[in-house]
C-alpha cells in the first residue's frame, strides 16, 4: 500500500536524498513532486543569494510504509527453505540475511528505507559457536555430572556477553539513511539485568517479574545509539505491572470458558463412544486451548507494553515515535495467523510474516526532529576504517532470537 509521504518540508538535502532512494518507474507521482520541490527549493536559495542550502528548523511527521508481498517474500521463502535443507543447514547463514535484506529494504521512513548490511559467513560463526556449545554440553551431561556443573556456571557467565554481543551485532548491521546503529551495553550491567535480577524474581515469587521486564527493556533500550546520538527511554514499573496483571486475568478467563466449552462438548457424547473418544478430545482441546490461551494473554501484553515503550523512546534531537497497537486487532492478528499456519500446513509463513510486518508499520509513527541531519554528517565524520574492522572480526550473531 502506497501512502501519501508530505515532502514539503523536507530540506534540500533530504530532497536530493529521498530521490536518490526511490525507485522512480514504481513511483513516478513521487518523483515528479521531488523534482518540483527540489527545482523551487533550488530557485529559492538562488535568488535569496545564500550560500549553502541548510536544513529545515520544522519537525514533521512521518507513517511508516513497509512495501513487501506476499509473492515476492514467498519465492525468497521457498528457495531458502530448499537451500537449507539441500546443504544440511548450513545455508540458513544466508537464509537469514537474504530474508532480513527483504524486510529491511522494504521498510520505510521518512522517504528512506533501512538497509540490512551483515554477511552471511558473520552469522555462520555464530551458528557453529551455538552448535560447538550444544555438543559441549550434550557430551557433559551424558557423561560427567562434575562437567555438566561446570558448564552450567560457565553458561551462566557468558550469557551476559552473548546477549551483547547478539544485540550490539542486529544494531550494527542496521543503517538507516547510511548511518549505522550501534550498542554500547557493559558485561556488568548485562549481569545484573539477566541474571541477577530475575533470580531476585524467583524470591519474590515471581512478584517482581514485570519490574524486571522493565529493567530488561531500559537495559537494551538507552544502550541503544544512532550515529552518535543515544536513544533514551523512560519507562513506567506500573505500566509494566499493567500489562502483566491484565495478560494474568485475561489468560486465566479464557483457559476457564475454553475447559467450560470442552467439558461440555465432551457430555454430549453419547455412551458408547464417550470411552474410546473422550481422551483424544481431551488432549486436542487442552493443548489447542493452551496456544489459544497463549496467544490472546501474550498479545495483551505486547499490545500494551509495545505502545508504552515505543511513546516513552526517542533519540535524542533525532526522532519521537508512537505506536498505537490495538489489542482487539493484535489477538485477532495472531489467532488468524495461528489458524492459517495449522490450515497450510505451514505454507502461509510468508503471508503470515508480510501481514505482520504491515499490521506494525500500520500502528507506529515517528516525530522527525531537526538533529535528523546533523546526526548524518557527524556519524560519517567519526567513522574510522580500522576500528570498523575490528569490530566485524569480533561481532557476531549467537542467535538468541
Amino acid at each position: 500500500m502506497d501512502k501519501h509521504i508530505d515532502y514539503s518540508q523536507y530540506s534540500y538535502e533530504d530532497l536530493l536524498s529521498a530521490k536518490a532512494g526511490l525507485d522512480q518507474e514504481t513511483y513516478p507521482e513521487r518523483a515528479a513532486e521531488l523534482d518540483k520541490l527540489i527545482s523551487e527549493k533550488r530557485q529559492i536559495a538562488i535568488e535569496s543569494t545564500s550560500s549553502p542550502l541548510v536544513n529545515s528548523s520544522q519537525l514533521r511527521e512521518s507513517d511508516v510504509i513497509f512495501h513487501g508481498k506476499t509473492a515476492e517474500f514467498f519465492g525468497i521463502w521457498i528457495v531458502n527453505i530448499l537451500l537449507t535443507i539441500v546443504t544440511l543447514g548450513i545455508y540458513s547463514a544466508w537464509a537469514t540475511v537474504r530474508t532480513n535484506r527483504y524486510f529491511y529494504s522494504n521498510t520505510e521512513i521518512d522517504g528512506h528505507r533501512f538497509s540490512y548490511l551483515a554477511n552471511p559467513i558473520q552469522i555462520l560463526k555464530g551458528r557453529i559457536i551455538a552448535v560447538i556449545l550444544f555438543a559441549v554440553y550434550s557430551i557433559a551431561s551424558a557423561f560427567s555430572p562434575t562437567l555438566l556443573l561446570i558448564f552450567i556456571v560457565a553458561f551462566i557467565f557468558l550469557t551476559p556477553i552473548m546477549i551483547i554481543s547478539a544485540v550490539r551485532f542486529k544494531m550494527r548491521m542496521t543503517s538507516y539513511r547510511n548511518v549505522k546503529f550501534g550498542f554500547k551495553g557493559q558485561y556488568g550491567d548485562a549481569f545484573a539485568t539477566f541474571i541477577l535480577l530475575p533470580i531476585v524474581s524467583v524470591f519474590t515469587l515471581y512478584l517482581a517479574l514485570p519490574w524486571v521486564l522493565k529493567k530488561i527493556d531500559e537495559f537494551l533500550h538507552n544502550n541503544m545509539t544512532y550515529g552518535q546520538q543515544n536513544f533514551s527511554t523512560e519507562l513506567k514499573s506500573s505500566e509494566y505491572y499493567i500489562a502483566s496483571i491484565g495478560a494474568l486475568i485475561l489468560g486465566v478467563v479464557v483457559a476457564g470458558l475454553s475447559l467450560f466449552a470442552l467439558g461440555a462438548s465432551v457430555s454430549t457424547l453419547s455412551a458408547d463412544t464417550a470411552q474410546a473418544s473422550t481422551f483424544s478430545m481431551t488432549t486436542i482441546g487442552i493443548m489447542f486451548g493452551y496456544l489459544v490461551v497463549f496467544i490472546i494473554a501474550t498479545s495483551f501484553y505486547h499490545a500494551h507494553v509495545r505502545n508504552h515503550l515505543f511513546n516513552s523512546t526517542q533519540i535524542e534531537g533525532v526522532a519521537r515515535f508512537t505506536s498505537t497497537v490495538a489489542t482487539t486487532k493484535l489477538i485477532g492478528l495472531r489467532l488468524s495467523n495461528f489458524v492459517a499456519l495449522i490450515a497450510t500446513l505451514g505454507f502461509a509463513l510468508p503471508w503470515i510474516h508480510i501481514r505482520t510486518s504491515q499490521f506494525y508499520a500500520d500502528v507506529t509513527q515517528v516525530t522527525i526532529l531537526e538533529g535528523i541531519d546533523k546526526v548524518v554528517d557527524g556519524a560519517q565524520d567519526d567513522t574510522s576504517a580500522l576500528g570498523e574492522e575490528v569490530a566485524n572480526v569480533f561481532d557476531v550473531d549467537i542467535a538468541l532470537g
